[in-house]
């Protein structure tokens, strides 16, 4: 009888398993899950695993950093990768920013080994961590790799995981075929927070969910502009051109510059050697030449400027990145800038300060980007505003002589300047967050004056309150790591 009871219990016992995963698995899929503020609230704590991997991306999680606590009503702890921005903000990064920040196509594979290792530090990380968001900042490649390989061991484990986010929106718009890539993001990325007008739109028509929060720069007027009336703050940062003209000795009748070589050191090392050129055939026209030189908060760029500087052709003024102070400063006493395609060019249009930009890459890269790209211009007031009102170098055209001829014409012409001082105005309009999307802080109880509707605080908000409609069910594909 004993023999028979057990018999009968064995072979039901796969039976009453698989009803039982069904049940689950039914549950998982139907399921609506707590919003991070909800899970915050219940457990005491909202613990958030953040990951930055360039300079630009340090400060935009830096700030989202210190509105999260601002609008979280229980502390928040932090764990993941940043730079100096980030790490005044009480992150402890796993490793050195550095050591991810790579750029390009070809450019990435002598690095793979070592990226594959970060990863692998990251991904162990965050499951220990426990995170009830987890949020990455730019750097798709990545960061990408990173959401997915999180959610496919959090599936391993039938377990729904926490809530992705990813802050700025792939440029999907500059690539030919890029919109259709968009659908396969749904699998490991819960929200994009959009930095750029019409790409929630478009995340949202590829069933993405998405919120345009503005420009991350645009941070910048609030943060120099401490203690004037909010209300009559413009989109504008006027340095102190005096001050810095005085603290550096530099002449009135002086030809000054703004040289902003790029933040990763591939990009610095390969531009540097083309702006010497340009400046020794620079100082030909303009005798009395002066180089400002903006150097990223990272230390091997650091490094690789401080060993060139014996061999500049003009006198040079070093200002550290980091200080926002000192950076509009030295762009408010400079003539024009030369720069590498990056986010400094928004920056740049805050200060009305005129630039050209230039940019190289490997030539298996540039190759790659004339034959894929959906855009006519690199530089975003250029790609915002639909016309060339900024002068880009780009690829072979990206020499020497080219440059000098583009900065000597951007000097010596009043109106070339004055076209893109007035353009910026415009440029930084569309940039900034939409109405709609400030309703999202009144929806949630916050009055939204002047410093609470900035970027940083929307894209907090749109974390805290964010709720995903469909949870992600064990019997959809798992991701393999």
């Amino acid at each position: 009888m004993s023999w028979i009871y057990w018999k009968c219990c064995l072979e039901r016992r796969p039976v009453m398993q698989g009803l039982l995963n069904n049940t689950k698995r039914y549950l998982s899929n139907y399921q609506v899950a707590a919003n991070a503020f909800e899970m915050a609230a219940k457990h005491g704590e909202l613990r958030v695993f953040i990951v930055a991997g360039e300079v630009s991306g340090d400060t935009i999680g830096s700030r989202l950093m210190s509105s999260l606590r601002t609008l979280s009503p229980v502390p928040v702890h932090f764990s993941g990768i940043g730079g100096p921005m980030m790490s005044k903000q009480g992150l402890e990064s796993l490793f050195p920013m550095e050591d991810i920040a790579v750029m390009g196509i070809w450019e990435l594979f002598p690095h793979l080994r070592r990226i594959r290792e970060k990863l692998k530090r990251t991904v162990e990380a965050a499951i220990v961590f426990q995170p009830h968001v987890v949020v990455t900042v730019d750097s798709k490649g990545f960061s990408f790799r990173l959401l997915k390989q999180i959610r496919a061991r959090y599936r391993c484990r039938k377990l729904d995981g926490p809530l992705h986010f990813h802050y700025v929106a792939p440029s999907f718009w500059a690539w030919k075929g890029g919109e259709e890539r968009l659908k396969g993001l749904v699998e490991f990325v819960d929200h994009i927070l959009c930095i750029l007008p019409n790409e929630e739109e478009v995340c949202k028509s590829n069933g993405l969910a998405a919120t345009f929060v503005g420009h991350p720069i645009l941070e910048d007027t609030l943060e120099l502009n401490v203690g004037k009336d909010a209300s009559s703050i413009e989109l504008k940062i006027q340095g102190s051109c005096k001050d810095f003209l005085i603290k550096n000795d530099i002449s009135d009748d002086a030809t000054t510059i703004s040289l902003l070589p790029g933040s990763r050191l591939q990009e610095v090392s390969r531009m540097i050697p083309i702006y010497t050129s340009t400046l020794e055939l620079l100082k030909e026209s303009f005798p009395e030449l002066i180089t400002i030189i903006h150097v990223a908060p990272n230390q091997h760029v650091q490094d690789y400027i401080s060993g060139v500087l014996h061999n500049w052709p003009v006198p040079a003024i070093l200002v550290a990145g980091g200080s926002p102070r000192a950076k509009y400063d030295a762009f408010s006493a400079s003539k024009v800038a030369l720069c590498t395609s990056g986010t400094v060019v928004t920056e740049l249009q805050l200060a009305r300060l005129p630039c050209v930009v230039a940019y190289r890459a490997h030539f298996l890269t540039e190759w790659f980007i004339r034959r894929k790209a959906n855009v006519s211009y690199i530089s975003l007031p250029n790609i915002l505003l639909n016309s060339p009102v900024i002068p880009e170098a780009l690829f072979q055209e990206c020499t020497p002589a080219r440059l000098h001829s583009m900065l000597k014409e951007l000097i010596l012409n009043d109106d070339l300047r004055n076209k893109q001082v007035i353009a910026a105005k415009e440029v930084l309009k569309l940039l900034s967050p939409s109405k709609e999307n400030m309703k999202i802080l009144a929806q949630e109880g916050l009055k939204c004056t002047s410093s609470i509707c900035i970027p940083s605080m929307i894209a907090a908000s749109a974390i805290l309150f964010y709720k995903r409609t469909q949870e992600v069910g064990w019997n959809q594909p798992v991701f393999q790591q």
